[in-house]
């Protein structure tokens, strides 16, 4: 079920890193329109796409740090998506430009509140729709997060991001996906 789960969650979102990186080289398995930059908020953006004609909604944002002894490492971006027709809202992922080691944890820090991921390759998630309001409620009312993991090859990294804008960033797509 888990791994059911975790691949559903990882075509999703591959979808939308498509689109939002822009890179025509990435072939999502879903068909979807180019995303649509809703707005800016601070640190944070908010987007709409179509997919499989499907409105999709979504923030996203880059660390302010990214530390780690790590020679190589790929583009970093924390997301959150509201898929209104999968009855799907504030599903936390992320992105962290390397492969994780397997079995190893991934931990969010937001001011003192930590939260726990599962990794796939080099993607994170929550393992409940529980934990990923949650985890959007405080992204939506922090002021800093801090996520940490260890890659295949036991690199430890330490990305911290700025929620400035992370508000507005959720409120935009909340409305734009009718939520």
């Amino acid at each position: 079920m888990l791994k059911m789960f975790t691949v559903a969650r990882r075509s999703i979102l591959f979808t939308m890193v498509t689109g939002f990186m822009t890179l025509s080289a990435l072939a999502a398995p879903a068909q979807a329109s180019d995303p649509k930059l809703i707005s800016t908020y601070g640190d944070w953006a908010a987007y709409t796409f179509e997919e499989n004609g499907n409105k999709v909604c979504y923030m996203a944002s880059k660390p302010t740090k990214a530390e780690g002894n790590y020679k190589v490492r790929g583009d970093i971006f924390v997301l959150v998506t509201h898929r209104p027709a999968e009855k799907s809202k504030n599903v936390f992922s992320y992105i962290a430009g390397y492969t994780y080691k397997t079995n190893e944890e991934v931990t969010v820090m937001i001011d003192g509140k930590r939260f726990t991921l599962f990794a796939h390759k080099d993607m994170a998630w929550t393992s409940t729709a529980e934990t990923d309001t949650a985890l959007s409620e405080a992204l939506r009312k922090g002021s800093k997060m801090v996520v940490e993991g260890v890659s295949s090859r036991g690199t430890k990294t330490k990305d911290t991001f700025s929620l400035r804008g992370s508000g507005g960033a959720h409120d935009a797509i909340n409305k734009a996906c009718g939520y």
